[in-house]
């Protein structure tokens, strides 16, 4: 890459006024195979490191996109980080090895991390990315070493092809949380195989039949062989679903994101395709889930305008304070886009607060515009905004509480990874609703 090229990717990199820059690819023209990075997961390393895992995405002549999986850490709370490496999946263009996508991490108390990923075994579903099995290594010394990697078994559920040719088709996108019993839990996307699919023929994937889903991992403490790692779903018939607002037999329901109250219930919102966020809690740490509706302001308030993109919500340092990312449009035509999940860009933040009587258990302020591409793609040359990679800002991201510094780390069209401290400058005007008088609107 020249020099100039390197400046201008430098300077591109400023543009959303990132605290932390934790990698910058090589090249923008595909040529050194870095050129896009998402599910940006940053998560605190049993040594007091910062570690993170990511899927980059590649060329391999002949095959056309193929992910595999990147790991770094920082021992200056994110300010620098070491030489990005591939743990899992391809090494090179070369290595016929199986992609892996979608990786999350699982910190047992002794300190092995595990890795885990949808590994690709060839067989392609409605999107080859979503499809596999699941898939695993593990590092006993803070990341220097990983093992070999180890497949883990996953029950055939009723939304997976009854012939059971074509592996399951799903993604954790966020990091799991502890639950109450030691255990780790975390909700996923499931995307209904076509042959049990409400819609057999689709205008484009945002019409791929979907529900969520949970997993809870029960023995990670015990530092068990991946292939051994004792995973329980929840039932496929407590599956979370919502209408699609052109198809209200079809449910399109992914990526939920979960944060815990003060009153220990669980707090989910989910990406849908009706224009808005959805929202559902459980009072029994997971095990069920009251129907989804609409993410509101507050009780009778607005819905809050989102695509079929990513809607983090995480928790702030301080106890029952939250914030919730996204893009504050319902997508589609009516939105300046050609279809459901554009525009992802600009980005909004909300404060949520925790409100125990309310059927909403948090109230959102209003929006306020939180960062901004402008259009312009990673080499700094101006390109359509709706575009889902070049100029947008998809927001799979990672959230750190460390020390009462707290930080969104974040994938800037796909490109860049960076993180961005949110302080009290960065919510100054934002007040959630106090009770149903409260006027949220101007």
């Amino acid at each position: 890459m020249t020099t100039s090229m390197q400046e201008a990717l430098r300077r591109r990199a400023q543009l959303t006024r990132p605290d932390y820059i934790t990698y910058i690819p090589s090249s923008w023209d595909k040529a050194a195979y870095d050129w896009v990075n998402e599910h940006f997961l940053v998560f605190d390393g049993p040594d007091g490191s910062l570690m993170a895992v990511w899927t980059q995405e590649f060329i391999r002549p002949g095959q056309g996109n193929i992910n595999h999986t990147i790991f770094s850490r920082s021992e200056d709370e994110g300010v620098t980080w070491a030489p990005p490496r591939v743990i899992a999946g391809p090494k090179s263009v070369d290595d016929p090895t199986h992609m892996t996508s979608w990786a999350f991490p699982l910190v047992s108390k002794s300190g092995r991390i595990y890795v885990v990923y949808n590994r690709h075994t060839g067989i392609v579903g409605w999107i080859r990315f979503h499809t596999g099995g699941m898939g695993a290594i593990y590092s006993d010394d803070c990341g220097v070493t990983w093992s070999e990697p180890q497949e883990i078994a996953m029950p055939r559920s009723p939304y997976d092809d009854p012939a059971s040719i074509i592996p399951p088709e799903w993604i954790v996108w966020q990091k799991p949380m502890r639950d109450l019993s030691g255990g780790y839990f975390v909700g996923y996307s499931h995307w209904v195989n076509r042959a049990v699919a409400t819609l057999k023929q689709t205008k484009d994937w945002t019409e791929i039949e979907s529900v969520v889903e949970f997993m809870r991992f029960i023995n990670v403490d015990q530092n068990p062989e991946p292939r051994d790692l004792d995973i329980r779903y929840s039932p496929p018939e407590r599956a979370l679903r919502v209408p699609h607002r052109m198809h209200p037999l079809l449910s399109i329901s992914q990526e939920p994101s979960l944060v815990r109250l003060p009153d220990d219930r669980l707090f989910c919102v989910m990406r849908t395709c009706s224009g808005y966020m959805w929202w559902s809690q459980s009072a029994d740490d997971g095990e069920t889930w009251c129907s989804p509706r609409p993410l509101l302001h507050r009780d009778f308030g607005l819905p809050m305008l989102n695509p079929v993109a990513s809607d983090p919500i995480y928790p702030l340092s301080q106890p029952g304070r939250y914030v919730l990312f996204y893009h504050n449009n319902i997508g589609g035509p009516a939105a300046g886009g050609a279809y459901d999940a554009v525009p992802r860009e600009p980005v909004y933040i909300s404060l949520g607060e925790f409100r125990p009587g309310a059927d909403q258990p948090v109230w959102f302020s209003q929006p306020k515009l939180f960062m901004a591409t402008e259009g312009l793609a990673p080499d700094g040359v101006t390109r359509d905004p709706r575009d889902t990679k070049a100029g947008s800002l998809s927001m799979y991201s990672s959230f750190t509480n460390r020390n009462g510094v707290d930080v969104l780390w974040y994938p800037d069209s796909k490109f860049f990874l960076l993180g961005k401290r949110i302080t009290a400058e960065t919510l100054a005007g934002l007040t959630a609703p106090r009770d149903l008088d409260h006027e949220v609107t101007k």
